[in-house]
């Protein structure tokens, strides 16, 4: 088939990889265009961008998908299916007629659970125990569309947010490949529709979800903050009992080894270093400073000179 690719995060490179080794054909791959980014604001391709130059593959930059300049640009391409992953832009319903099979989509979720743009950090924030991948066809309403395929994995314990991303993003072209041998010939697969009783949202995260609540249980803590890493970070502000603070992000942390429940306030740090949670105690394993690199607790303890008594406050 000839296959239209939309994307531009970095979930979707490995499948992009896979296709350009396949036997389908890439009649073009569209992305968003370069825009500023990082501290001092250079001006950066995204992730498939800098790919299609290494696969030497076609590309287009697009800021508007829809516009009817580049609509007829696609229809010249002669695609017969589109495959969207981590595009960033909707779809409407003139760009999808350029492909007469339609288009897909994979998502980072067992749909119809979690959609929107944070699949995964929500799916650790709420405690799942398994996730996966949807490849569905694109319809009017987000995430909404039948299913053709999907691949799920157990979520693995501790496991952050970035490295489930990385470890969907391979699964991802299984279901994609999946997907695509369901198109034999003629036959164009429609799709199971999904179950809207079951359906759940999850909104794209803003900085301030990162902002860490210390007043709740310990389990919810360390969920909440491998949801978080590494974007947009757990974060809090370190307060010294002679003044002193920084706001720091926390990295990685774990309910305490201990069975004693906290008798001081949420967010106090005892004698032995532990934060002190609603229920239980909270061992920081990594935090990053603001103005400085990832380090581990200790050796945040013992440069910041951090003593019984001093806390981890939420940010204001």
């Amino acid at each position: 088939m000839r296959i239209l690719f939309l994307a531009s995060g970095e979930f979707a490179l490995p499948t992009l990889t896979w296709l350009a080794r396949s036997d389908h054909q890439i009649a073009s791959v569209i992305t968003q265009p370069a825009r500023k980014a990082g501290r001092g604001r250079k001006v950066t391709p995204t992730p498939i961008k800098t790919l299609t130059e290494t696969l030497n593959l076609p590309v287009i930059e697009a800021e508007n998908v829809n516009d009817p300049v580049l609509i007829g640009q696609v229809r010249s391409l002669r695609p017969d299916l589109g495959l969207a992953i981590a595009f960033g832009q909707k779809l409407g319903p003139e760009f999808l007629s350029t492909m007469p099979a339609g288009c897909l989509n994979l998502h980072a979720s067992l749909l119809p659970k979690y959609r929107g743009a944070a699949p995964i950090n929500w799916a650790l924030i709420s405690g799942e125990e398994k996730t996966g991948v949807t490849v569905f066809r694109i319809v009017e309403r987000m995430d909404a569309g039948p299913m053709l395929t999907d691949r799920w994995t157990y979520i693995k314990p501790d496991e952050t947010a970035g490295e489930l991303h990385d470890r969907l993003a391979a699964i991802g072209v299984d279901a994609v490949q999946g997907a695509f041998e369901l198109f034999d010939g003629d036959r164009v697969p429609q799709g199971t529709p999904q179950d809207e009783s079951l359906a759940t949202r999850a909104p794209k995260l803003k900085k301030r979800d990162g902002e860490v609540d210390f007043d709740q249980p310990v389990d919810r803590l360390t969920l909440h903050i491998r949801g978080m890493t590494p974007w947009p970070g757990a974060s809090a502000i370190f307060e010294a009992q002679d003044g002193r603070w920084e706001k720091v992000v926390l990295v990685s942390a774990r309910r305490a080894q201990c069975q004693d429940s906290p008798a001081i306030d949420p967010g106090i740090i005892d004698a032995r270093r532990y934060i002190a949670a609603r229920d239980a105690f909270l061992e920081i394993l990594e935090i990053k400073p603001a103005a400085g690199r990832t380090m581990s607790w200790a050796e945040y303890v013992n440069g910041r000179h951090v003593t019984e008594g001093d806390q981890l406050a939420t940010p204001e």
